[in-house]
C-alpha cells in the first residue's frame, strides 16, 4: 500500500471531524506547491482565492459546531458534507500519488470512519466529563493540527 492511500483516508478522517478543514488545508498545500495538481481536474484547488474561501468557511463552521441548535454529524445533510469533502480531499493525495480514483474512495472511507468514530469518541468523552465544549476544542485541535500535518507532509 502506498503512502498516498494512507494519506487521503487520513484527510478523509479529518473531514470526518470537521467536513470544511480538510479541503482548507489542501488547498493551502496545492496553493503553497506542496501538493502538485496542476493539469488535473482538482487544479482549482491552487487558485489564489480558493484557500481563503475555505477557510473561511472552515472557521465559520467552528463557531458553528459550538451552537447547541447544530445538528449531529450524522444527520444526512452533515453526513453527506463529510463525505463528498473528504473524497475530494482524498482525491486530492490520489492526484499526487497517480490515482484520483484510489485517493477519492480512501478519502471516503476515511470520512466515514472520522465521522462516526469521532462522534462517539466525542460523546463519550464529553460524558465522562460532564461537559461537552471542551471535548469539542480539542477536536477541532485535533482537526486542524491533523490536517496541517498532513498538507505539510503531501
Amino acid at each position: 500500500m502506498s503512502y498516498f492511500i494512507v494519506f487521503a483516508f487520513l484527510i478523509g478522517f479529518i473531514a470526518g471531524l470537521r467536513s470544511l478543514t480538510a479541503p482548507a488545508a489542501v488547498s493551502w498545500a496545492a496553493r503553497l506547491g506542496w501538493i502538485h495538481l496542476n493539469h488535473s481536474p482538482l487544479a482549482f484547488f491552487g487558485a489564489a482565492v480558493t484557500p481563503w474561501i475555505f477557510t473561511i468557511l472552515a472557521l465559520a463552521e467552528l463557531v458553528t459546531d459550538q451552537l447547541p441548535a447544530t445538528p449531529s454529524r450524522k444527520s444526512p445533510p452533515g453526513l453527506i458534507a463529510r463525505i463528498l469533502t473528504g473524497g475530494l480531499s482524498g482525491a486530492a493525495f490520489g492526484v499526487a500519488g497517480g490515482s484520483l480514483a484510489v485517493g477519492a474512495v480512501a478519502g471516503v472511507a476515511g470520512a466515514v470512519a472520522g465521522t462516526f468514530g469521532g462522534y462517539e469518541a466525542r460523546t463519550r468523552l464529553a460524558t465522562a466529563l460532564g461537559k461537552d465544549r471542551p471535548i469539542a476544542f480539542i477536536e477541532d485541535a485535533v482537526a486542524i493540527a491533523g490536517a496541517l500535518l498532513l498538507a505539510a507532509q503531501a
